[in-house]
């Protein structure tokens, strides 16, 4: 992964969103060890406290835990509050622009609903 280091999102909140992405697509299970903060500065070439501060994040928020002297680990429930997370967060805010934006352009709800089932089908339409 490369971090984007243009400002638009800080890096230890791209540490923390590529460490969910690694858990969502089981490279780190429940109860398993998860990279240390001085692994993953040296793996993205960043200060070990920003990421510690994406560590952290994910402590806060109940996707890692901490074992003295061990390290960070998986918890139990850990892809499925971060699908749900970004089910609640993520995807809202992109259907609310989406809808917006069709308002904006006068699409008709019928017609954005046919948009969006043509995507999911994978049928490209070329208009």
């Amino acid at each position: 992964m490369l971090l984007h280091q243009d400002g638009s999102k800080p890096i230890y909140v791209q540490i923390a969103e590529w460490l969910e992405n690694e858990i969502i697509a089981e490279t780190f299970k429940s109860d398993e060890k998860v990279y240390s903060q001085y692994q993953l500065a040296e793996m993205f070439t960043i200060n070990p406290a920003t990421a510690a501060k994406g560590l952290n994040m994910l402590v806060d928020e109940q996707i890692l835990y901490k074992k003295r002297g061990l390290g960070m680990f998986v918890t139990k429930n850990a892809k499925k509050a971060i699908l749900k997370k970004r089910k609640s967060e993520t995807l809202t805010g992109l259907i609310h622009e989406l809808v917006l934006e069709a308002k904006r352009l006068e699409v008709e709800e019928k017609d954005l609903l046919q948009m969006v089932q043509a995507v999911i089908r994978g049928e490209e339409e070329q208009k």
